[in-house]
């Protein structure tokens, strides 16, 4: 598998190059992964789910990130 990633517009996360097709839309071209097309092809409520857990883990990644910055703040706080 090649190291090189690209940035999905649809789900906001980074996939390996394999895993992504260029879409084309009204303001021009972007990646989309395979997982986020295939998504489209489902029932609105099966869309709906998968749009909630894609929310769901963004969230857990921001609010994991803002831990680990708190911790770090608090730890440099912490030495003085």
């Amino acid at each position: 598998m090649s190291a090189e990633t690209r940035y999905c517009y649809h789900c906001r996360v980074h996939h390996p190059a394999n895993e992504t097709r260029q879409i084309t839309t009204k303001t021009g071209t972007r990646w989309r992964c395979l997982r986020s097309i295939e998504a489209t092809r489902i029932s609105e409520a099966e869309r709906t789910a998968f749009g909630r857990s894609v929310s769901a883990m963004n969230s857990a990644e921001a609010q994991s990130r803002a831990q680990r910055v708190s911790e770090l703040h608090l730890d440099q706080w912490n030495r003085r």
